[in-house]
């Protein structure tokens, strides 16, 4: 793959695209958040909502 071809996503948590990463190959469709920092921001504002 050309790194400029890479699917792209839009990270929930802080709004800016992230591309595709080998180490996501096997579950892209799974993922949702750019990074842990992001992931993590989203489980605290569930537990805040609760």
């Amino acid at each position: 793959m050309k790194k400029e071809h890479l699917p792209e996503k839009m990270c929930p948590v802080c709004n800016r695209p992230f591309s595709w990463r080998k180490k996501w190959e096997k579950n892209w469709d799974e993922v949702k958040y750019c990074s842990d920092r992001c992931r993590g921001e989203a489980k605290k504002l569930q537990k805040s909502q609760r």
